[in-house]
């Protein structure tokens, strides 16, 4: 069997944890059966691309200057619009039109919808982006699966989950036998599948299993823009409310006004660092009914009002050149 070529597109402040756990299994996956793979690094000029912990990647050659290419990884970060160009998108589009494997890790989905090469199958992104990459394009289906595996098109949640997405790819190429061995080197006690969970398990995450708690926030995480009435929380689990009030007392140390007003901000704030929506927009997809009340409640939260905060991340954003 040939060795398989993969294209890794780094863009500036790409996640360095994400392209890692992309080129590690394959580095070791080499070493078990040798030139199994080979790996090629670009970036927009060819020069060095720095990650978003600072560190710097040398990049062995310029986009412009691959012409063909079998699979390729467009690596972002945060703020992934700001390393798209025209010249990109043309660049995908005419891969694509080659029959190349169009692939993204971490927030890589948002440039592949930009140049608009998605098509019809779902993709995923990192959880922390996924309410922006939803509102920006609606049209598009994106999921919170590790890693998605389309025909032609292959995208992944970052993070660790760039391991679980080339040990499947190994294994669908070379067989289980040399993912596990890949696994193993990783002290991985087991591989995941696409479906497990980006972020951990509710109860694990907040440290509660009463399930009729469990039930009340998950019931808040999926109203987050029409929010219920702590009497149509206490009804979905048969009480009143102020029962629901002792239980989260109880067991979570706030109120469910409290837990459920810092879901819809953590939202919002998703959405004001991450797409270009007015703040009266945020507001409404966060359940406020007023940009009054909607900037008092940020400000209180994170220190500065969302007009603020995004202009601050404007100024601080570097643009490529």
């Amino acid at each position: 069997m040939s060795t398989q070529v993969f294209h890794f597109l780094l863009l500036p402040g790409f996640s360095f944890l994400g392209f890692a756990s992309a080129i590690e299994p394959l580095r070791v996956a080499n070493r078990f059966r040798e030139h199994s793979f080979q790996w090629h690094i670009m970036s927009r000029d060819g020069g060095p691309v720095v990650a978003s912990n600072g560190m710097s990647v040398n990049a062995q050659s310029a986009l412009v200057d691959v012409s063909s290419v079998d699979t390729v990884f467009i690596v972002a970060g945060f703020n992934p619009l700001d390393g798209y160009w025209d010249e990109l998108g043309s660049w995908l589009r005419a891969a694509q039109g080659q029959g190349a494997t169009l692939g993204a890790l971490d927030t890589g989905a948002f440039i592949l919808a930009q140049a608009h090469v998605i098509g019809q199958y779902p993709v995923t992104v990192h959880w922390e982006a996924h309410s922006a990459f939803a509102e920006r394009y609606p049209k598009l289906s994106v999921t919170q699966e590790l890693f998605e595996w389309s025909p032609r098109c292959i995208t992944c949640a970052g993070g660790t989950a760039g391991i679980d997405l080339m040990l499947a790819l190994i294994g669908k190429t070379f067989g289980r036998d040399l993912a596990t061995s890949v696994s193993e080197q990783f002290v991985l006690s087991q591989i995941r599948s696409p479906s497990d969970h980006q972020r951990l398990e509710t109860a694990s995450r907040f440290g509660v299993h009463n399930p009729k708690v469990l039930q009340v926030i998950h019931a808040m995480q999926r109203s987050l823009e029409d929010p219920l009435s702590n009497a149509q929380l206490a009804a979905l689990i048969g009480v009143t409310s102020r029962q629901l009030e002792r239980l989260f007392r109880h067991h979570l140390d706030q109120t469910p006004s409290g837990l459920y007003l810092s879901f819809r901000l953590d939202r919002s704030r998703q959405l004001v660092q991450q797409t270009g929506m007015g703040v009266l927009a945020v507001g409404v997809a966060c359940g406020f009914g007023s940009v009054a009340h909607f900037s008092r409640a940020y400000r209180q939260r994170f220190g500065l009002s969302p007009a603020k905060e995004r202009m601050a991340l404007r100024i601080a954003s570097p643009k490529p050149g």
